[in-house]
């Protein structure tokens, strides 16, 4: 079986967020599996990967997108490195870029990649098993496929869309139709949202199948989607849920060349503090205080606005009895805010920007992990931290409430249910208390370095998907 994963990042060629880390992952994990081979469709992007690996052009060819012709490159990665064929498409203008997102012509460049593919497929005479789309940036593939005779060479291919994150959904007016490819217009509905051209619902409709990143998530896109549940609901019967996993080959403290001092099971309590006094030196911070963290983007949804006030009032509340440092950025107002409270407070630290090597020193150093998530489709951070054996304290939603469950019910972490500054501090005080017991914090380590999060059980679930 031939699977062609569409996708706009992929770890480490070029991330924003998880949807690289399930990219990068999935696919290999899928190739372990015999009859399997899955391959990875990406834009082309001006980053150090790419000068740092040899590439063969499979195709050089031209599009249309609209009164426009763009020059159409595909390039292969000589040696599948990453456990998979990976393939880069270069549109000169649009996807030779620094950045996957953040562009005014955001529509027209992701109708370009999508365009781009299909007609390379089609040219070239490739047919595979499935295309597997993954998010509103290839949700137009389905429809593109079955509707535009451009690419009838490829009609009746298998599509799966996967929504990583419904907060995006890629509208667009309909003065882009123009920049489409030809199709059967008495299909428009097929793309039309509330009078707009929306890429996701579209997937959700054209699509053979489509999943959510957790069952948990699935379950809330059916009462909350912004504006799409009805669609959903309708849809039904062709909905999945299915969690994503982690790379354990990539996250593996007892081999993570990022770490300071690598450990397993058997030595992680003693590890794990050498981890975290070299870190909080790094940062002045006391290692005999409990560490907290947050790692991500400083964005509403994963509650990162929170993180000022929770910070300033709970070290006043907790009369400075803890540390917490912050990784990200994305805010100017909170990364503004954030830089004030580090001149304020000894016990806390914030380093701005995207630094994958220091979000693994954290994880291994710190024990706790903030998660006050308003919307968390599945959540990646909460299974990287319990991996290096840090318990995390997450709101009970979307794929948080299926990977972390309060140590009140058995589990393993600390759960919340409303996202806001109380309920957050409410946490770091339990928390507090439970550091302060040596005998349940080493056992909680222990415990969460025991969850299998790997992405074997995920790649079978969708396999069979494929099958069916």
């Amino acid at each position: 079986m031939i699977i062609f994963h569409l996708s706009t990042e992929c770890y480490p060629v070029a991330k924003v967020g998880g949807l690289a880390d399930v990219v990068g992952a999935l696919p290999k994990y899928q190739n372990k599996i015999k009859g399997i081979d899955a391959k990875v469709v990406m834009p082309w992007y001006n980053k150090s990967f790419i000068y740092d690996h040899e590439f063969d052009i499979v195709f050089d060819g031209f599009i249309h997108q609209g009164p426009t012709m763009l020059q159409v490159q595909v390039m292969k990665e000589k040696t599948d490195v990453l456990g998979f064929e990976l393939y880069l498409v270069k549109i000169p203008g649009l996807l030779d870029r620094e950045n996957p997102y953040g562009y005014q012509d955001e529509s027209f460049q992701f109708l370009a990649f999508q365009h781009g593919v299909l007609h390379w497929l089609s040219a070239m005479q490739i047919r595979p098993d499935v295309l597997h789309c993954h998010d509103y940036h290839t949700g137009l593939v389905p429809f593109m496929i079955e509707h535009c005779p451009e690419f009838s060479f490829l009609k009746g291919v298998k599509t799966v869309g996967t929504i990583h994150n419904g907060e995006y959904q890629g509208v667009m007016g309909w003065n882009m139709i123009s920049y489409m490819p030809a199709f059967d217009t008495w299909k428009w509905g097929l793309l039309d949202w509330e009078g707009l051209i929306n890429p996701l619902a579209c997937m959700i409709k054209c699509s053979h199948a489509f999943t959510a990143v957790s069952q948990g998530y699935l379950e809330e896109l059916f009462i909350s989607f912004r504006g799409l549940e009805g669609l959903v609901r309708n849809e039904y019967q062709k909905a999945y849920g299915i969690i994503n996993g982690i790379d354990t080959e990539v996250w593996n403290p007892e081999t993570d060349p990022m770490l300071d001092y690598n450990f397993s099971q058997e030595n992680a309590i003693e590890q794990k503090k050498k981890n975290k006094e070299k870190l909080c030196g790094e940062y002045q911070l006391n290692p005999e205080l409990p560490l907290f963290a947050f790692i991500g983007r400083f964005a509403t949804e994963k509650g990162a606005d929170l993180m000022p006030d929770v910070v300033w009032r709970g070290i006043q509340q907790t009369q400075g009895m803890f540390n917490i440092m912050v990784l990200g950025s994305g805010n100017a107002y909170i990364e503004n805010r954030l830089r004030e409270l580090d001149h304020i407070y000894t016990n806390f630290a914030v380093d701005l920007g995207y630094k994958e090597y220091l979000s693994h020193k954290i994880y291994a150093s710190a024990d706790f992990l903030l998660m006050p998530s308003r919307v968390e489709p599945c959540g990646l951070n909460q299974m990287y931290s319990m991996r290096y054996g840090t318990v995390p304290i997450v709101r009970y939603t979307g794929g948080l409430k299926d990977t972390v469950q309060d140590i009140s019910t058995g589990g393993a972490g600390l759960n919340f249910t409303y996202p806001g500054v109380d309920d957050v501090i409410h946490a770091i005080q339990r928390a507090i208390n439970i550091y302060r017991q040596k005998e349940l914090m080493e056992n909680l380590i222990l415990s969460n370095m025991k969850f299998d999060f790997s992405w074997e059980k995920s790649a079978e679930k969708y396999i069979d998907l494929y099958k069916k």
